[in-house]
């Protein structure tokens, strides 16, 4: 079994302290080719040659970065912690746990410019748990009974393998400690939770949380609030 979701060997380096205005640079200049229209990969491209960024720089950059609009009409719909007691929650579950998974485990994490908070990880059609998934779901369980949520259903990506192993896990520890959840696989899980009504989304998918009528920053509250130690976290939100 893989042991963490950790750090990149070249991460020490491709997000040292030194590297991280460059990336801050280049995430303001995507974010404003794209507010007027340029595509995401001519922009990162574009980008990413000026300043010479590596492979993994260019995807972390392009992961941080997002238009104007884009950021202003996600804070319109991002709900406070107060907001999610009495409510139904919809969590999107590879995108939360692999997030809280690699924070645990000190990966690189990405404080992006729309407040989100980002891993480097990617599923690739296969989810392994690791050492530190279940403390991971215990971690988001925790902190959504404490907030009051009135049920809490879980979708997993039904085509990733393990997706149905991680689901079993995920009623087993919702039993063990007398969570309202529900679990399902299902083939598309971004289209359910963009469609969900009167329930709040947990996500930082840049597509679930522009179409979600209502979502919350459930892995950065974690994250960014003190609740996974002491995170990798890379400051990519705005030029200082």
């Amino acid at each position: 079994m893989e042991r963490h979701r950790g750090r990149h060997p070249a991460d020490e380096e491709l997000f040292a302290a030194e590297a991280a205005p460059v990336l801050r640079v280049a995430v303001e200049e995507l974010s404003w080719l794209m507010s007027r229209g340029y595509a995401r990969n001519s922009a990162v491209k574009l980008v990413g040659d000026r300043h010479e960024l590596r492979e993994r720089q260019r995807l972390a950059a392009g992961r941080a970065a997002c238009a104007d609009a884009a950021r202003e009409g996600r804070a319109q719909r991002q709900l406070l912690a107060e907001a999610l007691r009495g409510r139904g929650v919809m969590v999107d579950g590879f995108n939360l746990l692999v997030s809280l998974e690699a924070a645990l485990s000190g990966g690189v994490l990405l404080r992006c410019r729309d407040g989100c908070v980002r891993d480097m990880s990617s599923v690739h059609g296969s989810y392994h748990a690791v050492a530190e998934t279940d403390a991971a779901v215990v971690l988001a369980g925790s902190r959504l009974a404490e907030l009051g949520a009135a049920s809490v259903h879980w979708l997993l990506d039904k085509p990733v393998s393990n997706s149905g192993r991680l689901a079993a896990r995920l009623r087993e520890l919702a039993e063990q400690h007398g969570w309202p959840w529900t679990v399902d696989t299902v083939f598309n899980p971004d289209a359910e939770l963009i469609a969900a009504r009167d329930v709040v989304v947990v996500s930082s998918d840049a597509v679930v949380i522009d179409g979600a009528p209502c979502w919350y920053n459930l892995a950065a509250d974690l994250i960014l609030g003190g609740r996974c130690g002491q995170p990798w976290v890379v400051d990519l939100g705005e030029v200082h």
